[in-house]
């Protein structure tokens, strides 16, 4: 089968591991996939899109460059630059000439089946037209963070975007979505429920797994607590950082903050080393990021507003106990004792609690570790993920009538 894949190779972000992750599995178990992404415009620009044809699979993270790619047996990948005037890890700005080059791309790559990882571009609205006349199913995944709850403007602003998708969501073939909380926000919103279906977010357990690492060894830690991810305001990381500097930590624990963001040069500042407090800024090597993960003893996840987070089932995936808020899906991942789950009222009150029972009692953050680490395994797998995204296509495809190579 041909997917061709419309997602994101930058910034980094949860949708370009999303896009990565999948794309790698489809191709590790023969299909063809082309994938369609985001570029920003040139002046070469107004030629025909060119395609870069390789027997490939997409290999470095966050980003994929040409010709650093790993060889994979049998897939052949082709690469379509859609025009852009702006992009970033939450949104999308298109030009206006890329509706034209994706209907083109389309058109000659005569694709079984398109699958959009949403980028949240007006592309997004436009899709199902554009598909609809090509004779092409088309399936999304829709990523947008949310809460179950309008409990805060964050919320509220998350919720409306739903509410902006939705109309347009109802024209895609099917939706995949992460949890069942997803799924019954988009059917109340109008999304015909046989179209919304849920496909959680998969984590590779063999990669992402429990193992050593000198990171202890490296700062000089006795304990080490974890956040990975965005800093932006949805996140909530200036909850965890007061928390952490009102709670006598001592000075064999530190709080490692991975990933960068429009908050760290005002949080920075006030939160260093003399706090306990390491900033590791973006980590660009998913070696590292695993290496960080296995030296680590808690990850904490303090946001607002979430989907389902692969930063989480990846911490989960490596035996960390994990501490993360009802926010999104991330509460159903840890529900039942898989780890602890806070509230987004009063997170930095509930982690000053928190903190210092990890920090006493090692052997409760080896026992959610381990529960964590078999929660992942019985649901959140990505051989089980694609295994049902393979059954999903199956389904979309035989249900078109008439498929693009039988139109004239």
């Amino acid at each position: 089968m041909h997917v061709a894949w419309l997602g994101k190779k930058s910034p980094f972000c949860g949708n370009v591991t999303y896009s990565r992750e999948v794309t790698n599995t489809l191709l590790d178990r023969g299909y063809q996939v082309s994938f369609l992404h985001f570029a920003p415009d040139a002046a070469s620009s107004e030629r025909r899109p060119e395609w870069t044809l390789s027997n490939t699979r997409w290999n470095r993270a966050p980003v994929w460059p040409l010709g650093s790619e790993q060889l994979t047996s049998g897939a052949l990948t082709q690469e379509v630059s859609l025009p852009c005037l702006y992009k970033s890890q939450i949104y999308t700005i298109p030009t206006l000439r890329s509706s034209k080059v994706l209907m083109e791309s389309l058109r000659q790559l005569q694709p079984d089946i398109v699958h959009a990882s949403l980028t949240l571009s007006p592309l997004d609205f436009v899709l199902p037209e554009i598909c609809a006349d090509l004779g092409l199913p088309l399936v999304a995944t829709f990523h947008p963070p949310f809460d179950r709850k309008l409990r805060n403007l964050t919320s509220g602003t998350q919720h409306l975007m739903y509410q902006i998708y939705a109309p347009f969501l109802a024209h895609y073939d099917r939706v995949i979505v992460f949890s069942q909380i997803q799924r019954d926000l988009l059917i109340r919103l109008g999304v015909p429920t046989a179209k919304v279906i849920v496909i959680p977010n998969g984590v590779d357990v063999i990669k992402y797994s429990p193992g050593s690492s000198c990171l202890k060894t490296e700062l000089n830690a006795e304990r080490i607590f974890v956040y990975q991810g965005r800093l932006a305001l949805e996140k909530n990381v200036e909850a965890l950082l007061k928390a952490w500097k009102k709670t006598d930590m001592g000075r064999q624990s530190h709080l490692v903050i991975v990933g960068d963001g429009p908050l760290m040069t005002s949080l920075q500042p006030y939160y260093g080393a003399e706090d306990g407090v390491i900033w590791f800024g973006f980590v660009e090597d998913e070696g590292r990021r695993i290496e960080i993960l296995r030296g680590a003893d808690v990850f904490i996840l303090p946001s607002l507003v979430e989907g389902l987070s692969l930063s989480l089932l990846e911490a989960m995936a490596c035996g960390l106990a994990c501490v993360a808020t009802d926010a999104g899906a991330d509460g159903e991942v840890l529900e039942s004792g898989a780890g602890v789950v806070l509230k987004t009222h009063g997170v930095a009150s509930q982690l000053q609690t928190l903190l210092p029972l990890f920090q006493d009692h090692p052997e409760l953050t080896t026992l959610l570790g381990q529960k964590a680490r078999q929660r992942v395994l019985e649901r959140y797998t990505l051989n089980r993920n694609i295994t049902q995204v393979e059954e999903l296509y199956a389904e979309v495809v035989q249900q078109q009538p008439i498929p693009l190579r039988s139109r004239a």
